[in-house]
């Protein structure tokens, strides 16, 4: 059973962050937010093959792009881990997790909420974690939306799917961070990190005849904003027949329900689990065809 680690610096359930400044992104602008939860709990450690010393001079080559070769080599370099540093030293924090037999430690920070880690997303580890098997996660080929501070993508490549981590070009740096620190010697493959802004581009950086995924995850990516068509349709292109699509929500608002209105318009939906303690829900879509 996972059980919530409290930490100092973690807000409390009405505590409200300031927003930040116009300059960050959408989801600063947004999103009022609710405090992480930290979760703990042991389970035997799957054995590792990504070896550091190959990582860390494939980083240094490469500008931290994704791996070489097919679709997902494509995109712009990202800023490297090693000279990542928030604007503000003081607003970061070390949190951590255990999933899957392994202590995850994230860089967050309250300066975006594009870098820290909401309910939906642990309630989506939790669920990974407990069906790994049962979804065939071994060597999976998995896209997660709004990937964030990356605790999904790291709990999905512990787990030995082929994980690609997408988000806003402004949280990319902290999230190629965290994926580096916490998937070396204990993945079987390199997640990689893209830039995916919802409904642009989506063809020419994520074209259907190349991109084949098994699942698509995604975690509290809906929430008073303006891009939810958009979101929309980057979720039914990134889906072929056979693709999952894993969605974990926490719903605050009669928004949310408007989104799933329309998400049942385009994917047939299976609600998987609830949790009652977080107002999370995790729902299954497949792509409806013709």
């Amino acid at each position: 059973m996972l059980r919530r680690q409290a930490a100092p610096s973690e807000p409390g359930p009405q505590t409200r962050l300031p927003l930040p400044s116009p300059g960050g992104s959408a989801m600063d602008r947004c999103l009022s937010a609710e405090g992480p939860p930290r979760h703990q709990g042991e389970r035997p450690s799957p054995p590792g093959v990504w070896e550091e010393a190959a990582v860390e001079e494939q980083l240094q080559k490469e500008g931290n792009r994704g791996p070489p070769g097919g679709a997902r080599a494509a995109g712009p370099a990202l800023p490297s881990p090693q000279t990542f540093a928030p604007a503000a030293a003081r607003s970061y924090t070390q949190e951590t997790y255990v999933f899957a037999g392994h202590r995850i430690v994230l860089q967050e920070s309250m300066e975006s909420l594009g870098t820290l880690v909401w309910p939906a997303a642990t309630a989506l580890c939790r669920y990974l974690e407990e069906h790994a098997e049962a979804l065939s996660l071994r060597d999976a080929k998995i896209l997660e939306l709004g990937a964030g501070p990356g605790l999904v993508s790291i709990v999905a490549s512990i787990l030995g799917a082929e994980v690609t981590a997408t988000d806003m070009p402004d949280v990319l740096g902290n999230l190629q961070h965290n994926l580096v620190k916490n998937t070396l010697a204990r993945a079987a493959h390199r997640p990689a990190v893209r830039e995916l802004v919802w409904g642009r581009g989506l063809e020419q950086s994520f074209p259907r005849a190349a991109c084949c995924y098994d699942y698509i995850l995604a975690s509290d990516v809906v929430y008073p904003h303006g891009c939810l068509q958009p979101l929309l349709s980057t979720m039914a292109h990134l889906c072929q027949p056979g693709t999952v699509l894993l969605w974990a929500n926490k719903f605050r608002l009669s928004t949310d329900y408007e989104f799933l209105d329309r998400f049942k318009q385009v994917f047939d939906t299976t609600l998987l689990v609830e949790f009652p303690e977080s107002s999370v829900k995790l729902f299954k879509g497949t792509l409806r065809w013709g």
